[in-house]
């Protein structure tokens, strides 16, 4: 039986909800892929905890209750060099600027051989092309299902049930929070601002839901997925985005006489100049396939060369869901 040593940075909710499921999941990992995989190692942004021969199961599911200790003079990537693992798992704090602590990470990683399994977006953001060639000259493989939307199917879809195939056009509802906006302005007849008010009392949408509301979030996903997909250069820059924060009451009554549905949506094409992405609202008409995803639901719909198009809708929009993403991505690696 095959060791895997787990390394996990990143410790707010979508981490803990990885430690959780880690936790439940060894006895599968070891009746199906003949794997011992022990969680060895969690680090946050001030502090860490590490066992070379694993935490135990009560360990992790107590800490996924509570707090790491905190360490004086915290250097995470010195703490990185000092462990054994296999996988780093990364989920911390997505910045899209600068990569953050989470590109440096993942550098160190798949530089000193271990597979990376990304949930923040910020890394891949600022450097995707860079860190696949890092991966691919270290001989291990750097895993993004829950940096892509998470639970909705997109990288794999691609990668795996589409292989061989043209991708000519991408288009998806990929945030969850913008779909909950919309579509309750729609149904209920709110503002923009009511309804994302009411976003941040459900837990939907975070207290600055800038980044979600604003474009940004979906813009990454698909800066991420045009350079993985289609090997564009895209930079999160070029992007064009749309907003659902200042929609008018004029706006919703408009668009409820033409009998259509606003709809914030991602976009890929390719074109004759290359690989062109936008963020965009869109009021599509009622017999649009998007039309009919509501609330936090996400979509995505591609149309190929050989294959024709290919619709999938759903996935939840949660940390659950987010963490069990990057441990499908644990399961193909313990399966290769």
């Amino acid at each position: 039986m095959k060791r895997w040593n787990i390394v996990l940075t990143g410790f707010g909710t979508v981490g803990k909800q990885i430690v959780r499921l880690l936790a439940q999941r060894q006895d599968r990992y070891r009746t199906l892929y003949q794997a011992d995989v022990r969680l060895v190692g969690v680090a946050r942004s001030n502090g860490a905890i590490y066992n070379p021969d694993g935490l135990a199961k009560e360990q992790l599911e107590t800490l996924a209750k509570s707090s790491l200790p905190e360490l004086p003079e915290w250097d995470g990537e010195k703490w990185l060099s000092s462990v054994e693992a296999d996988v780093l798992i990364e989920a911390g704090p997505s910045d899209a600027k600068t990569g953050g602590p989470g590109l440096r990470y993942i550098r160190q990683a798949l530089a000193g051989g271990m597979h990376a399994i990304a949930v923040s977006k910020g890394a891949l953001v600022v450097d995707y092309r860079g860190l696949s060639a890092l991966a691919q000259a270290n001989g291990v493989q750097l895993k993004i299902s829950g940096a892509t939307a998470a639970a909705l199917p997109t990288i794999d879809l691609f990668t795996y049930n589409l292989a061989g195939c043209e991708i000519k056009h991408v288009e998806g509802i990929f945030t969850g929070t913008t779909n909950f906006v919309l579509t309750s302005v729609m149904e209920e007849g709110i503002t923009s601002e009511e309804a994302i008010r009411r976003a941040q009392k459900m837990g939907i949408a975070e207290p600055d839901p800038t980044y979600d509301i604003d474009g940004w979030d979906t813009a990454s996903k698909i800066a991420i997925l045009a350079n993985a997909v289609f090997d564009a250069k895209v930079n999160l820059s070029d992007i064009p985005r749309a907003s659902v924060r200042d929609l008018s009451l004029e706006q919703i009554a408009g668009w409820k006489r033409a009998g259509q549905v606003p709809k914030l949506i991602g976009t890929i094409r390719r074109t004759a100049d290359g690989v062109k992405a936008a963020v965009e609202l869109v009021a599509v008409e009622a017999t649009h396939p998007f039309a009919r995803v509501n609330q936090t639901t996400k979509a995505i719909r591609v149309e190929t060369d050989v294959m024709g198009e290919l619709l999938v809708v759903g996935g939840k929009s949660d940390p659950v869901a987010a963490a069990a993403a990057a441990l499908k991505d644990l399961e193909h690696l313990l399966g290769r």
